[in-house]
């Protein structure tokens, strides 16, 4: 089986005085896809934060790369390898996709500092629309020029918040085709929260359900019944 890269043991997050993740158990594993699953509101999001170190859990334990993540910063997680590609894109209208895309250097050392030529064998269009501003693109290709800022900081896991909403169908396929290549080339772990079923069933080799912030099913694809996840996910 592929070597384990994130796992995380009775993880929970509050905000203010409201518990949202009761006790979640996830492990990713390299060259692997886990979906997170759920209707609105069960605490995907919320895990993908805590996990990406935008909010700080409560509890429990976190262990990246065989490494114990006590309080770590969302930049401290950056540095280690956990790159976040949140609901919304979050991209900054005002600069160029060349701008948006070295704003990925953050986390890197300064003789890492490059946009890798694989960036546009993924994302085509983005070497044509190098100059122009971010809020210029189409809500897809801002899609895409948010995961790849996320991959300039060559991540060991890459959350991917629900990255088909609002998209038109021919960039959905195409951004699946990539999930697709990252999965091959084997270095990286992804975790997908997604609402999209099939495209989730296509891509997923992992499955954890959540409803009301606990884990309610979990299943490897290979033992997995379409008809029992949907039901999973639907409640």
């Amino acid at each position: 089986m592929a070597a384990e890269i994130l796992k995380t043991e009775a993880l929970t997050l509050h905000y203010g005085g409201s518990q949202i993740l009761n006790g979640i158990d996830l492990t990713a594993r390299q060259g692997e896809v886990t979906c997170v699953m759920g209707t609105n509101g069960v605490g995907k999001t919320s895990l993908l934060k805590a996990l990406s170190g935008t909010h700080p859990r409560s509890g429990g334990r976190y262990v990246l790369a065989g490494e114990a993540i006590d309080r770590a910063s969302a930049h401290a997680l950056a540095q280690k390898g956990v790159a976040y590609v949140p609901q919304g894109r979050e991209i900054f209208p005002f600069l160029t996709v060349q701008e948006n895309l070295e704003t990925g250097f953050a986390c890197l050392p300064r003789a890492e500092r490059g946009v890798p030529e694989e960036i546009f064998e993924l994302f085509p269009i983005l070497k044509e629309f190098l100059a122009r501003r971010g809020g210029d693109l189409s809500g897809g290709q801002q899609q895409q020029l948010a995961i790849a800022r996320a991959l300039i900081t060559r991540p060991k896991v890459l959350l991917l918040d629900e990255p088909t909403e609002g998209i038109q169908p021919n960039i959905i396929q195409q951004i699946g085709e990539v999930i697709k290549r990252l999965r091959t080339r084997g270095d990286m772990a992804i975790i997908l929260v997604e609402q999209y079923f099939d495209f989730a069933l296509e891509l997923g080799d992992h499955f954890t359900v959540l409803e009301r912030g606990s884990k309610t099913y979990e299943a490897r694809k290979t033992d997995v019944n379409r008809e029992t996840l949907l039901a999973a996910v639907s409640v």
